[in-house]
């Protein structure tokens, strides 16, 4: 296994913030996580879908809510479609897998915390060859770990185990998951799934993030964040 080349890096951490799906949450996860990181703090986003070159992406938000500016956008693609969809659509050659980890390698030497937000779910493809995450995160020669995002509601159980599966089968090391978007008045569904997800996966619920909290201020946001986080 590539990973067989990390080294030992002690207070270095890069975390992957991989989904269960799109649009659940993993901007705002990125944000909130590199508020609890703290100071030194670097946001790649390998690949971006369904942005136009002067609009406002992911990291967008990410500065916005956390204030980290140190931040590291991949490819833009136009199309809201898979980033190896959209590329073919569009024309454009993707970077290897390979090329992504040695530029996050390479930031990784400068700073405390490296967040590395993926699209859409884990196995997504990131690149002409079809490879994804998980592979990427094999290049690296950083220590590294996995943030899963998930759902609350109905069909979270089945899409969650199904990734956290897809990462052990890997031995890729998964921190814990977080609930992307947690409900004021959560139903019986969202309240029983909060105590089988643990059960299930085997790995902790280690954060929920209250919705609608995207639209907060800095402020706002950065005060509450040790309250969602376990």
């Amino acid at each position: 296994m590539c990973g067989d080349r990390r080294r030992d890096r002690p207070g270095l951490v890069i975390t992957f913030v991989t989904g269960t799906d799109t649009d659940i949450g993993k901007t705002i996860v990125t944000a909130a996580l590199a508020v609890r990181a703290g100071d030194s703090v670097a946001v790649v986003k390998p690949a971006q879908t369904g942005v136009q070159p002067d609009e406002p992406g992911d990291l967008a938000d990410v500065q916005r809510l956390s204030g980290v500016t140190a931040l590291h956008e991949g490819v833009r693609l136009p199309e809201p479609l898979a980033p190896t969809t959209a590329a073919r659509r569009a024309g454009i050659e993707l970077p290897s897998v390979e090329e992504y980890a040695a530029s996050i390698d390479g930031l990784a030497g400068s700073y405390d915390t490296v967040l590395v937000e993926g699209a859409g779910g884990l196995l997504v493809g990131l690149d002409a060859d079809g490879n994804n995450l998980a592979d990427l995160a094999e290049y690296l020669t950083t220590p590294f770990r996995f943030v899963v995002v998930t759902r609350a509601g109905l069909g979270t159980l089945n899409h969650t185990a199904l990734t956290v599966e897809a990462l052990r089968s890997r031995e890729l090391p998964v921190e814990g998951l977080v609930i992307g978007c947690w409900p004021a008045e959560p139903d019986l569904a969202e309240r029983c799934n909060l105590e089988d997800l643990p059960a299930i996966t085997g790995i902790p619920v280690i954060g929920r993030i209250p919705a609608g909290v995207g639209t907060w201020s800095r402020e706002e946001f950065a005060a509450a964040v040790p309250g969602w986080f376990a």
